[in-house]
């Protein structure tokens, strides 16, 4: 409100330098030189005023800025303040104690969990395992065994191949 009331007071005064200046220029058109002269006193007192009035207009835009920033401010740490009475009742809902001992119990439940996964990946007997040992150890050997090598001895004349042309079909060649 007060910004507002010196920005009419700074109109007022605008307008009434204007008026005095006009004035004086009358004035000194007629030969009233120092009465001119008063009049550009006045006038030039008027424009200091007008140049304080400016500054306490910028003091009090500043000071609307300090005040806007400020609330910003407290609604922030009112903020934070709520943030922290939540956080402080989370706390009492939950303590440490609490926490580590549903950790505990997590962490049981876990080992549990991995003892039963063994015992049913393992299922196996001893005897069982030597079974299939046995198993693989006689597929093994089957892959082992060799064919027979041909007695005869082979002959070196390497036969000639014939061009893909020219080449038996090979239903024809089963049939010869």
């Amino acid at each position: 409100q007060q910004r507002d009331k010196l920005r009419q007071y700074q109109k007022r005064l605008s307008l009434g330098l204007e008026r005095e200046r006009a004035l004086a220029r009358q004035l000194l058109r007629d030969g009233k030189k120092e009465k001119a002269m008063l009049l550009l006193k006045k006038k030039r007192y008027q424009e200091q005023l007008l140049d304080k009035t400016e500054n306490q207009i910028s003091n009090l835009e500043r000071m609307v800025q300090d005040i806007e920033f400020t609330q910003i401010e407290m609604k922030v740490i009112e903020g934070l303040k709520i943030g922290n009475e939540c956080l402080n009742k989370m706390h009492q809902v939950m303590s440490i104690e609490e926490v580590e001992r549903i950790i505990g119990e997590t962490q049981d439940a876990v080992e549990y969990q991995r003892q039963i996964d063994e015992l049913l990946a393992g299922s196996l007997t001893e005897e069982d395992e030597d079974a299939i040992l046995e198993e693989l150890n006689a597929i093994t050997q089957e892959q082992l065994e060799l064919p027979e090598v041909p007695s005869e001895p082979l002959s070196e004349k390497i036969p000639e191949v014939s061009p893909i042309k020219n080449r038996p079909k090979p239903e024809l060649v089963a049939a010869s």
